[in-house]
């Protein structure tokens, strides 16, 4: 059967924008592993122009995220910033060059696993997320858990793990505990933005990684 070869080219040029470099061939002897990046692309178009809420009308881009697919850990900040809202993509400048190198420190990379954010849009001058933006775009992110089936989310930051776990509970006493969050194991550590403002951060934050490696990598 022929395929259309600009059709091709605009598939792939958006898989790679939302997934990056790496692409997930069918494995006849395995389950297929194009079935989440294909839900996640056809997800993107679906809500990649969403006017819920006011955020729809300032942003510059959808934040959607970005990663594998079929990724065994998210982590999940906030809200995009103003980087993010240029580029399109979580995470990206300094704080998204020190996350690299913290999933480094446990053998990861950006192809290994998904990051995201509560929020698909920035707000105004990188404020807070508002409830009523939360209530509109948290379906969002739960339809991304439900197609990528993660085992594990690390939340990145106070804000990201008080706006899904519905607390106001300071980031120390939300550390070194296993939540549940749509029966997924959650974890939360401080966000890089924090670890780039106060560097004696940095070692309770390699203490929560040591525990995502030992947890939930070691054992796989």
């Amino acid at each position: 059967m022929a395929h259309d070869p600009e059709k091709l080219f605009g598939y792939l040029e958006q898989t790679k924008e939302l997934y990056g470099n790496t692409i997930y061939l069918e494995n006849p002897t395995a389950e297929n592993p194009t079935v989440n990046a294909e839900g996640l692309a056809a997800y993107y178009n679906e809500i990649c122009n969403c006017q819920l809420c006011d955020l729809g009308k300032t942003r510059t881009k959808f934040v959607f995220g970005i990663g594998n697919p079929d990724a065994d850990i998210i982590f999940l900040g906030e809200a995009p910033g103003e980087k993010e809202d240029l580029a399109g993509e979580p995470f990206v400048g300094r704080a998204g060059k020190l996350l690299d190198k913290m999933l480094a420190a446990i053998n990861l990379t950006r192809d290994d696993i998904y990051i995201c954010n509560v929020l698909k849009c920035r707000p105004p001058k990188n404020r807070d997320p508002l409830p009523s933006e939360v209530e509109k775009c948290e379906p969002y992110l739960n339809q991304q858990l439900s197609l990528i089936q993660p085992k594990l989310i690390v939340a990145l930051g106070r804000i990201a793990a008080c706006t899904i776990l519905k607390t106001k509970e300071p980031l120390k006493e939300l550390r070194n505990k296993v939540f549940s969050y749509k029966g997924i194991d959650l974890l939360v550590t401080y966000h890089p933005a924090a670890l780039l403002r106060n560097p004696n951060f940095k070692r309770p934050a390699w203490e929560d990684f040591q525990m995502i490696r030992d947890k939930y990598l070691l054992k796989n």
